[in-house]
């Protein structure tokens, strides 16, 4: 990851930080703290569970805090496109 620096960020400042347990703390990443696989729930390939109100968490998932796993989720942006132009498409209805 030599001079890829957009594919690594920290914010050892941020009150939740590290917010996973886990990871190394010089391997934890913050580029995806919201992770861009939420949306496809259980296909999303962390570790989630569901609450007993439906809710999915992520508690438990370090999958997009893992500094070597930026090319892994990149590769899922497809995905994302392809249920985002679905939902646009409802929309439209």
């Amino acid at each position: 990851m030599n001079g890829k620096h957009y594919m690594f960020f920290q914010n050892r400042e941020c009150e939740f930080f590290p917010c996973h347990s886990g990871i190394a703390e010089e391997d934890f990443n913050c580029l995806f703290c919201y992770c861009p696989l939420y949306t496809l729930g259980e296909r999303c390939g962390g570790s989630c569970r569901y609450t007993a109100s439906g809710v999915k968490s992520c508690e438990d998932c370090a999958f997009p805090h893992r500094r070597e796993n930026y090319d892994a989720l990149l590769k899922r942006f497809p995905e994302l496109a392809a249920l985002a132009a679905r939902q646009e498409n409802n929309h439209e209805l």
